[in-house]
């Protein structure tokens, strides 16, 4: 698999984000979160990559979340809940995300994606 990338290009994060990777010359695939929406399984799989909480891979801040009143309802939730959730709509999804063979990064950190890169 080669480098996945996953973004909505209106955010300002993702712009950042999708410019670091290109100076670093990185090759990828660019994926629009909304038009091409996670799917459950790729949710699940990209999560247990991750090694984080599911909690980690919601939009906590996008008005979707805030408008679903998610933030109390996704502590009582189970991983298949959340990833069904989370496929409903790229909109609930933090972004962006960055997906190597080894690696899943959530949100943009120049330090964690020269890790992975």
């Amino acid at each position: 698999m080669k480098t996945l990338f996953i973004q909505y290009p209106k955010c300002t994060t993702c712009k950042k984000a999708l410019n670091y990777i290109k100076e670093k010359g990185v090759e990828f695939e660019d994926r629009h979160i909304v038009e091409n929406a996670p799917t459950q399984e790729e949710l699940k799989m990209w999560i247990e990559k991750s090694g984080l909480e599911f909690k980690k891979f919601f939009n906590t801040s996008g008005k979707l979340y805030k408008e679903m009143e998610l933030k109390d309802k996704v502590k009582n939730m189970t991983l298949e809940e959340a990833t069904a959730l989370l496929a409903t709509n790229g909109m609930l999804v933090k972004r962006p995300l960055l997906i190597t063979d080894d690696a899943v990064v959530v949100g943009f950190k120049a330090e964690a994606y020269d890790e992975v890169l």
